[in-house]
């Protein structure tokens, strides 16, 4: 019999050739996965170590509103300032606001993800899972619209930082990006903004009214605040009594 291989019936059996050039294509394609995820791991291991070392002079967040702006002619205004050079009021406000464990957890709450999908109701979206940590990510690297791409993007960054950057950093870098108005970026311009005074000096009240604004900053008004918003600073000041100033010790 020739070389090509013939069942009783001559009919002809499936080549080997062709089951070889399957299994080559699906090892070239593992091939270019792993190489690809090798890739990111290092350029995102190389991005946080940038902005741990480094005040990035930009960031994902404020391109995003400059790019797409939900309102037309807003002046920016953004002021960097060392950690040390913003109040221990804000930085407390901030936690008690946004993040009451930030400093036990790793940069994501895996605790609090569990206790959001146990109150989750069917067909809702996850709520109040979201780390400080998390959103310092989401800010510095990632679009704004909401998938499970980004959120999964957003845990790997936030734990990088965590890993990476410390919680010290991460607050600062937080407090300096953060939205707190139109245009209004970061703890130093927000203070100029809306007391006229250094970010170093504000006051337990005023550090509370400037966290109250951190979940909408484009509708929240804090001059004057509004009942909701007083009500909302009255909330953060009294969390902000019982976690104490302890609570930023333990971020060293």
């Amino acid at each position: 019999m020739s070389g090509d291989a013939m069942n009783g019936s001559d009919v002809p059996v499936p080549s080997e050739p062709k089951r070889s050039f399957l299994s080559r294509i699906w090892r070239g394609l593992w091939r270019w996965l792993f190489k690809l995820t090798v890739i990111f791991v290092l350029l995102s291991v190389a991005l946080v170590a940038a902005v741990t070392f480094f005040d990035p002079p930009t960031w994902a967040w404020r391109i995003d509103r400059s790019l797409f702006p939900p309102k037309a002619g807003i002046e920016v205004s953004h002021s960097w300032r060392p950690l040390e050079n913003i109040s221990p009021n804000l930085q407390l406000a901030v936690i008690a606001s946004e993040d009451q464990r930030f400093p036990l957890h790793y940069g994501v709450d895996f605790e609090a993800i569990k206790i959001a999908l146990a109150d989750r109701e069917p067909g809702e979206r996850l709520r109040g899972a979201s780390t400080l940590t998390q959103q310092t990510a989401k800010n510095l690297f990632l679009w704004s619209s909401r998938s499970l791409l980004r959120k999964s993007l957003e845990a790997w960054f936030a734990l990088l930082l965590d890993t990476i950057a410390g919680k010290r950093r991460t607050l600062e870098l937080y407090l300096n990006i953060v939205e707190f108005g139109p245009g209004i970026y970061g703890a130093e311009a927000a203070s100029v903004h809306y007391f006229g005074k250094s970010a170093s000096r504000l006051s337990v009240r005023e550090a509370a009214l400037l966290a109250a604004l951190l979940p909408n900053p484009w509708e929240y008004r804090i001059s004057p605040p509004t009942e909701y918003m007083s009500g909302r600073a009255d909330w953060i000041s009294r969390q902000m009594g019982q976690l104490g100033a302890a609570t930023l010790k333990e971020l060293d």
